[in-house]
């Protein structure tokens, strides 16, 4: 009988530290593992132009900037304008779009693991303030594409994305109706359209003014402790009823 409970002692102790929540701080100023990102974020005075307002903390680099604003650049070798030459105006938000997702620090409780042979860890369901995906939608629905979801799908033969055979081009607003079907689709649910707004400090701004600090250092904060002290009350039942089952055959 002594062996047993030394064992089952040892096995708990094992599902505690398994189960226990995460610090809080894993999640805060953090990089993703992926193909471009460093492995942590600092400073870096010199980002290109719509990345610049990262670089008092940020995980891309000087070179993944400038290379964020380019055609068919290196870093996925992407081509924007796969139906016609998409509109300056549209070509903006998807260059911001691109900054946020190689520089930003602040995305970490929405990262989630994953098994691609680019990238180890995505972002998914980020909070997007409902203004920046109203105008990203708006400034959108009159250039030309030919898919919803441009994560996968595409006719690579040429080296960069092409459309499939037998997808036709249409403007952003027959594949995309609304805004949050822009948002929510494009990148395979990597954003979920807030319902709050830009400064409500709950929802990740894509732009912002570097002037008057990183409003999504606050956002990533607040999502943080909202999970960890979630994932510590919900793990505490569990853990409850596995001792209850573990240790009843002793008595």
């Amino acid at each position: 009988m002594a062996w047993k409970t030394t064992w089952l002692l040892f096995l708990l102790v094992g599902v505690a530290a398994v189960w226990t929540a995460r610090p809080r701080t894993e999640l805060l100023n953090v990089c993703m593992n992926a193909k471009h990102h460093k492995e942590k974020p600092g400073p870096e005075d010199k980002l290109h132009e719509q990345c610049s307002p990262w670089k008092k903390n940020a995980c891309c680099s000087v070179n993944t900037s400038q290379e964020a604003h380019k055609d068919i650049s290196y870093l996925y070798r992407f081509n924007w304008d796969h139906c016609g030459k998409m509109k300056p105006a549209c070509k903006h938000h998807f260059i911001q779009d691109t900054c946020l997702y190689e520089c930003s620090p602040n995305l970490g409780p929405w990262i989630q693991e994953v098994n691609q042979s680019w990238r180890k860890e995505r972002f998914l369901n980020v909070p997007l303030c409902k203004e920046d995906c109203q105008i990203w939608w708006e400034d959108c629905r009159t250039s030309y594409t030919c898919k919803t979801n441009w994560h996968k799908g595409w006719n690579w033969t040429s080296g960069y994305n092409q459309c499939p055979v037998r997808a036709a081009c249409h403007r952003f607003d027959f594949y995309f109706p609304t805004p949050a079907a822009l948002c929510d689709e494009i990148w395979s649910h990597s954003y979920k359209v807030s319902n709050y707004g830009r400064g409500s400090g709950r929802c990740i701004q894509m732009w912002f003014d570097p002037a008057q600090g990183n409003p999504n250092e606050e956002v990533a904060r607040f999502y943080a402790e909202t999970m960890s002290g979630a994932g510590l009350h919900e793990a505490w039942p569990l853990r409850f009823g596995l001792v209850l089952m573990l240790l009843w055959p002793l008595s």
